[in-house]
């Protein structure tokens, strides 16, 4: 494909001379790995320094970014040129409609037009699917769930009971949507007794859930993802909760029950927020933070337990120092005893060991 093709099809303007419209181009590559028949990206400011080296033919970037030999593709939005750019190069493999013959699919359950039912599937009674839909190998479908056109289930998925998919939904190996939440109350006995799990779990369209995600089913009501939002391999999404419009989930993320995330929320990998909370609109909370309260809207949280991301940023600052401040400490401790000792008409206090005790009679 030619680089003056790309430009044209990813919306951007093709810096560096007539002679380069004409290259040919054969795929995407990372700035490092890029060959002279391969175009690169640059959205993170710290490869700014490797658009200088790189051997790509090409290299999208933003509109300011400074000049290099290298010709550049220049758009507002770097990394999505990127994703849009790979998806000129990469074909997906093509599934076509079939029921494979070791598939077992209900006399009862309604499958669309045009779907792709993969070996050892399993769709129950009563069960809908819309139009278009991909189910890979042992994919399950439970009895009574609901799905739209355009769904996707690679390998090992596994949408539960009564559950209900909107459109474009997408399901990663072993996702599972709408497993028995936590629940389970004490008997007068001190036995756990187990809480029934009536509830359903809902995922509204093009969301989608990665592998070995799981989001539990509510107790009694529901546990809603809104549209478009993308769950990451790993995450536990707690019974009852809702995840807003576009929020993310990064990788082992853990909601408790109950938790309720706004609109284009980031919850960085690693996250835990307690049962209950609310995380605002637009709220970040960055790398293995733990959440015991509410975020307001459009705050950046860190740390255990999660505080203003500037604050957390100062005191992880200093906290490299504490052995330092505890040596001083003790200098001047020293120092001061000194003092006292030599004259007593001073009225200095005595040192105060950990017991808060006088060290003298």
């Amino acid at each position: 494909m030619r680089l003056s093709e790309i430009a044209s099809a990813l919306g951007a303007e093709l810096v560096g001379g007539d002679d380069v419209s004409e290259l040919e181009i054969i795929g995407v590559a990372g700035i490092k790995e890029a060959g002279s028949d391969q175009i690169t990206f640059v959205a993170n400011p710290k490869y700014a320094i490797a658009a200088k080296t790189t051997r790509a033919a090409a290299v999208i970037v933003e509109p300011g970014f400074p000049q290099i030999a290298t010709p550049t593709l220049r758009t507002k939005n770097p990394y999505f040129a990127f994703a849009r750019a790979v998806e000129l190069f990469y074909q997906p493999p093509r599934y076509e409609p079939g029921v494979h013959p070791t598939a077992v699919v209900h006399p009862a359950a309604r499958i669309g037009r045009n779907a792709h039912i993969g070996a050892y599937v399993v769709i129950d009674a009563d069960v809908e699917i819309g139009d278009d839909a991909v189910l890979l190998p042992h994919v399950v479908i439970y009895r009574g769930a609901r799905i739209g056109n355009n769904f996707f289930a690679h390998s090992h998925a596994t949408v539960r009971e009564y559950c209900h998919l909107g459109n474009n939904v997408i399901l990663q190996n072993g996702a599972i949507v709408g497993a028995d939440g936590f629940g389970f109350a004490k008997d007068d006995a001190r036995q756990w007794h187990k809480i029934a799990q009536s509830g359903v779990t809902i995922l509204e369209d093009d969301v989608e859930v990665q592998a070995n995600a799981c989001i539990d089913r509510a107790s009694i009501g529901e546990t809603r993802i809104r549209r478009g939002a993308k769950i990451d391999n790993f995450v536990q999404i707690g019974h009852g909760s809702e995840v807003g419009e576009n929020s993310v989930l990064c990788a082992r993320v853990g909601l408790a029950g109950s938790t309720m995330v706004g609109k284009n929320v980031t919850l960085a990998g690693g996250v835990g927020v307690a049962g209950h909370c609310s995380i605002g609109d637009g709220a970040v909370v960055t790398a293995m933070s733990g959440v015991p309260n509410d975020v307001e809207p459009g705050k950046v949280v860190s740390g255990f337990p999660a505080i203003e991301n500037r604050q957390w940023l100062r005191n992880a600052a200093v906290s490299k120092h504490l052995s330092d401040m505890a040596k001083t400490v003790r200098r001047l401790s020293v120092t001061l005893e000194g003092v006292r000792d030599s004259d007593p008409s001073l009225g200095l206090p005595a040192h105060r060991g950990a017991t808060g005790r006088s060290d003298r009679c």
